[in-house]
């Protein structure tokens, strides 16, 4: 018996050693072929110079963002969402304990930094109340009563896999609040779970236009008899993008995406970087209407704000035709929104972070008695209540998502929206990598963010001596300057 083991044992030890020296030599070989290669290539200067050596240069730039993530960054030291702001969004998208203890890691004296003001009589918990649903869109046939002030951001299928869309459309059913389906049209997936859709109008027009490219009235009206579908929204332009259009990688556009979109499979789908047919106050104006008079059902706008001296002439426009000319509702995006690709430069420095642009769009339209009619939907980068409470301070009558959705879902940041390789299944279409998103699993998660994030908001509209979180004025806020010092929001930016 003794012997049979030795035997086997030095065998099994030979033939290790024989695979190791046959791994070693194919090691050798490969890096013999790569050192010719780096050698006589002409394309890199570095793997030129220094064969096989420089190609580690590469490997480690690229491995270098995920072990700053993980490794090296402080917990409020990344860009574009720091650790703590994403682990925030994970507790409350798992339902579990949401506090800390020890003190707050937030450097308070960086400029910028919000401050909520409280009072020294806060609500009791048995006088606070809920928010109501707001009505948008009085003058329409159909107006919509949005039960929640936060809400599902516009994001494209295509740009989402098909199981993100599911569990998103399934969670927003179950916490009450709508869904955009941003400017990739609208797919079946969206109406899955049953939630509210505002269906967005893109300026390439996907899923509401016709063979040439134009909008379509048949498939407006086709979209709008949805009982679902409560309202659309034209895109002018986007926080990751102003002044271009939407751009989906070739990779991304199958077979059932070109059909939801209505165009060519295979083919990257790059949007124009306007509506054609919108050149002027007037032309956006009738689009408005358009839109509203043929679906009966609320039609408002979306932009990036950069000059606003555009404005003043819009509201007077509005006057001259009649109130219930104006858009029924404006979601402003900020400077550093950021879902979809986008060329760097319009990512980075384009356009006015939402903290400038909203107390401009909110102080023009008080200024023109626009205030009530035309509701205001802030967006950009809003994923914790501390952000969501200032913009509501700020003047926001509701405030939509992207970002803080897609990590409810399991997003890592992992900066691959755009290649289709996704790890976590959320923006990507291989199959192999969706597996991993569970429509039913995360449709839980998003509800929680969802009711977790409202509740917070709560707690600091009743810190501040108010009763809902609707009742929070620029008074209740204050924003630190340079020099360590916080001013209030109201004498930043004064109200008309």
């Amino acid at each position: 018996m003794n012997d049979a083991v030795t035997s086997f044992a030095i065998s099994f030890i030979a033939v290790i050693g024989v695979l190791l020296l046959i791994a070693l030599a194919a090691v050798a070989v490969l890096a013999l072929a790569f050192y010719q290669i780096d050698k006589h290539q002409t394309k890199h200067s570095l793997r030129r110079n220094y064969p096989l050596v420089g190609r580690f240069r590469y490997m480690f730039e690229h491995l270098g963002e995920f072990f700053r993530q993980y490794f090296f960054a402080m917990d409020r030291e990344e860009l574009p969402f720091n650790r703590a702001q994403r682990s925030w969004v994970y507790r409350a998208a798992k339902n579990i304990d949401n506090t800390v203890a020890f003190g707050s890691t937030r450097d308070l004296r960086t400029p910028g930094t919000y401050y909520f003001l409280n009072c020294p009589f806060p609500k009791l918990s048995e006088e606070s109340t809920r928010t109501l649903a707001m009505r948008i869109g009085p003058y329409c046939q159909e107006p919509y009563d949005a039960a929640s002030f936060f809400n599902v951001s516009g994001m494209s299928f295509g740009a989402l896999s098909r199981p993100a869309v599911q569990a998103l459309s399934r969670g927003a059913q179950l916490a009450g609040c709508w869904m955009n389906t941003g400017e990739g049209g609208l797919a079946p997936y969206h109406l899955e779970g049953g939630c509210d859709l505002v269906v967005q109008i893109g300026t390439a027009k996907y899923g509401v236009r016709d063979a040439h490219g134009r909008l379509s009235d048949e498939k407006l009206r086709e979209k709008a008899e949805i009982r679902q579908v409560r309202m659309f929204e034209i895109k002018l332009s986007q926080g990751a993008k102003p002044g271009k259009g939407g751009i989906l990688p070739a990779a991304k556009v199958s077979a059932e995406v070109a059909s939801i979109r209505g165009i060519a499979q295979g083919h990257a789908s790059i949007s124009p970087n306007r509506h054609p047919e919108i050149d002027s106050i007037d032309d956006l104006l009738d689009m408005i209407e358009h839109v509203r008079s043929v679906t009966g059902k609320p039609c408002g706008i979306k932009l990036v704000l950069g000059s606003s001296h555009w404005l003043e002439d819009f509201c007077q426009a509005i006057h001259t035709r009649g109130i219930e000319s104006a858009p029924d509702f404006i979601t402003l995006d900020s400077s550093d929104g950021g879902t979809g690709a986008a060329p760097m430069p319009l990512m980075d420095s384009v356009g006015l972070p939402l903290r400038e642009s909203l107390p401009i769009m909110v102080n023009k339209l008080a200024e023109h008695g626009l205030r009530e009619r035309v509701r205001l939907v802030a967006s950009g980068k809003l994923i914790n209540p501390t952000d969501v409470a200032a913009a509501i301070c700020m003047g926001a009558d509701f405030v939509v998502s992207a970002r803080g959705f897609m990590f409810s879902l399991g997003c890592i940041q992992a900066m691959q929206c755009n290649r289709n390789t996704c790890p976590t299944g959320v923006t990507t279409h291989n199959p192999e990598l969706q597996r991993g998103l569970v429509p039913a699993d995360k449709a839980e998660r998003v509800r929680h963010y969802h009711d977790n994030l409202v509740h917070e908001v709560e707690l600091i509209a009743h810190s501040c001596g108010v009763s809902e979180p609707r009742l929070l004025r620029r008074e209740h806020a204050a924003m630190v300057v340079e020099g360590g010092r916080s001013v209030p929001l109201n004498i930043i930016y004064p109200e008309p």
